[in-house]
């Protein structure tokens, strides 16, 4: 069983960042594509960025790109979501994802094993 496991959340000023960790474990970390989603208050959960089992391939929401960076580190068994430019409407709570999948892409119906979320607000 994969447990994926959320930190780094946290209160931030806009134009201000953060970085989000997600460590998995249960199974090799490489054989598992990863994603980030959020879900603000009263609204669907939404697609943040995705990336592929070796970090070769990511893929980004249009309204996370150029402030965002997905990335990983397999030697530690992490995933990481560099947030820059931070604005308001980006509050919500992020999810960290894994799937088995090779290229699961947005659909979170691909993800099988999720975290339980880490906090972002971004004052005004």
């Amino acid at each position: 069983q994969v447990q994926p496991v959320e930190s780094g959340g946290g209160l931030v000023q806009a134009g201000g960042s953060l970085r989000l960790s997600c460590a998995a474990s249960g199974r090799t970390f490489s054989s598992l594509a990863m994603g980030w989603f959020r879900q603000a208050p009263g609204k669907e959960r939404e697609f943040v960025a995705a990336i592929s089992r070796l970090g070769t391939d990511t893929n980004y929401a249009d309204s996370v790109k150029a402030r965002f960076t997905i990335s990983r580190d397999n030697a530690k068994n992490t995933m990481y979501l560099q947030m820059n430019s931070l604005k308001p409407e980006d509050t919500a709570v992020y999810y960290c994802a894994a799937s088995l999948v090779v290229s699961p892409g947005w659909t979170s119906a691909h993800y099988a094993y999720w975290g339980q979320g880490t906090q972002v607000i971004v004052s005004s």
